[in-house]
């Protein structure tokens, strides 16, 4: 489904797993004013601030043309998480995992609000959320990136210890900006 005035354009999707934890620490948090919470239930109200706001200079649309109830079903799911990070009390980012195809699981998607870029958060919520996942003990972990996300995506995910399994030329409906 689109939505009236979008097109549709081809991007390069990268997907990227890890099929063990890394070898190495996780990002300390960096103030203990900091916190990652699960949203347990959330509004999808809440859900489309933050999916809106962090995916906004990226062409995140997948869950836009989604209907309430639509999105409600899937960010209530019991197997999906919607884990915040909070920044002295204020949602700074989020990371979402999609526990609904065992024995994987998704980061499905995962990133900061514009004002907390480039403040080493992203790095600690990535580490974050990598161990969450982890501890599940999942046969992998993985994420899938665009060339429309931010530039550093695929290194940032590389970094963190995932690595590159296919790329494939997909559509993805661009919204127009209000």
């Amino acid at each position: 489904m689109s939505e009236a005035g979008s097109d549709v354009v081809q991007t390069v999707v990268t997907f990227l797993e890890m099929t063990a934890p890394p070898n190495r620490p996780p990002s300390p948090c960096p103030s203990p004013r900091i916190e990652v919470r699960r949203a347990h239930r959330p509004t999808v109200s809440f859900y489309r601030y933050l999916y809106r706001t962090v995916g906004a200079g990226w062409t995140w649309t997948a869950r836009q043309v989604l209907s309430d109830d639509e999105l409600a079903a899937i960010i209530r799911d019991p197997k999906v998480e919607v884990n915040v990070l909070w920044v002295e009390g204020v949602p700074g980012g989020y990371a979402e995992l999609d526990h609904r195809s065992p024995p994987d699981i998704e980061l499905a998607y995962f990133g900061l609000l514009p004002d907390f870029i480039g403040q080493g958060l992203g790095k600690y919520l990535l580490d974050w959320a990598i161990v969450h996942a982890w501890r599940r003990r999942p046969r992998r972990l993985w994420v899938h990136t665009c060339d429309l996300d931010h530039p550093r995506a695929v290194s940032v995910y590389t970094k963190a210890g995932f690595r590159v399994y296919d790329r494939r030329t997909e559509p993805v409906v661009v919204l127009p900006t209000t």
